[in-house]
């Protein structure tokens, strides 16, 4: 594969031609593998491709369709009853294969199905409740850096973006101290078996045994302490607005969507600010951007790279005809950065208005965990905007490759208290 891959006309090998003013239209072909360490390794200067080929492209390597454009990806994003998600939002087809576990009652579903669990959520993660959780999550956050600007310098994934989450989320849904670890590897493995039957999936799979049955024990209702998020959704089914038997498939969900997001993104917001001095400057002389910097980060880095949906019918997408049953790759990432939609994409603007961005998704799927993680997000860089100084990159910063999400394994760095 070229870093960049070739384009060639996919019309032949894909089916596709449509009508836009009486000139057939083909659809480009790529052979460009979005699954490939080389492209994770820097996926931008392909994402440009993806954008420049057209608003649709074939991907010839897993036989796919795929937006990258931002106009395309929202439309695909806010179009259910097109593109729907119950086939599977990875590369597996449910029409035509068993999923690797019980398909997900909010990811993996559609309306009407999909509007009555996900109410259920949304009243347990609803603003309301993010206010009377916000204190609680906002001294959690001044104790961490604290305790890390007394180390001084440390890895600000595992000590910063992984302990903080690990250290108020759990306990925000009520699960029990042990066998916490197995969080972070079973969120990962359930975003790499979007992705197709690669290396990444293949081991993901494999050692999910140990990941899959804790997460399963944890989400009934006798492990889940009162009071707590999981605890809440449980209370759903004494009202009968979900059954006994769907209550832990939301807790499941709970726990995919909460952990792994908000890790990548403060440690993208983390590495942002270290690389741009004058954005955390900025940040420290108004606090208040706080939020408005994770948002930044989070369209900037996109740590939820990709997602798929199915077409539901035949299609025209910008013109361009697509058939019934194929699926569709949106790069919400390469979205995230379209010149067409955004002034200057690449650069990390703290200030920039970042409403619309696609990096918790769009639409009734947007991302269940995101109340959640603009908090923690909110709270943790406020809390250093008003103790440090600087922060510094100070030895060699390692990727974590996933096959949907975007992240950093290791990110050495040393706070100059303020």
């Amino acid at each position: 594969m070229t870093t960049t891959g070739t384009v060639h006309s996919a019309t032949e090998a894909a089916g596709a031609q449509g009508v836009n003013g009486g000139a057939h239209l083909r659809i480009p072909g790529l052979d460009v593998d979005p699954f490939a360490i080389s492209f994770f390794e820097d996926p931008h200067p392909t994402h440009e491709v993806l954008r420049e080929a057209g608003p649709v492209v074939h991907l010839d390597k897993w036989n796919v369709y795929a937006v990258a454009r931002y106009a395309e990806v929202h439309a695909v994003l806010n179009d259910p009853q097109t593109f729907c998600s119950s086939r599977g939002v990875g590369l597996s087809d449910f029409a035509k294969e068993k999923p690797w576990r019980p398909p997900s009652l909010i990811l993996e579903a559609d309306p009407p199905a999909h509007t009555r669990t996900r109410a259920v959520l949304n009243k347990v993660l609803s603003p309301a409740v993010m206010k009377q959780i916000r204190d609680r999550f906002a001294a959690a956050a001044e104790a961490k850096v604290d305790e890390l600007l007394a180390k001084g310098s440390f890895d600000a994934v595992t000590d910063l973006a992984e302990a903080y989450p690990l250290s108020v989320f759990p306990d925000a849904v009520g699960l029990k101290q042990e066998g916490r670890e197995h969080l972070l590897p079973y969120a990962g493995l359930v975003f790499n078996a979007f992705g197709p039957p690669n290396e990444l999936r293949q081991n993901a799979i494999e050692r999910s045994a140990p990941h899959q049955a804790y997460v399963q024990e944890q989400c009934q209702r006798d492990n889940l302490a009162p009071g707590g998020f999981g605890a809440c959704i449980h209370a759903r089914v004494d009202s009968g607005d979900i059954t006994a038997a769907e209550a832990p498939m939301l807790v499941r969900s709970l726990l995919s969507a909460g952990i792994d997001t908000t890790v990548n993104g403060l440690g993208a917001a983390i590495y942002c600010l270290a690389r741009y001095p004058e954005e955390f400057a900025r940040l420290r002389s108004d606090p208040s951007l706080a939020r408005n910097a994770f948002e930044e980060a989070v369209r900037y880095e996109s740590p939820v790279q990709t997602f798929f949906r199915t077409t539901t019918k035949d299609v025209e997408i910008s013109g361009y005809h697509v058939g019934e049953g194929e699926k569709i790759l949106m790069f919400l990432g390469a979205a995230n950065r379209d010149p067409r939609r955004w002034v200057d994409p690449e650069r990390y603007d703290i200030t920039r208005k970042t409403s619309g961005h696609v990096g918790f998704g769009s639409g009734i799927h947007m991302c269940v965990g995101q109340l959640v993680a603009r908090l923690e997000g909110e709270v943790m860089l406020a809390a250093l905007s008003r103790k440090v100084a600087s922060i510094q990159i100070t030895g060699e910063v390692k990727r974590r490759f996933n096959n949907t999400l975007r992240g950093l394994d290791s990110l050495p760095i040393t706070l100059t208290p303020a």
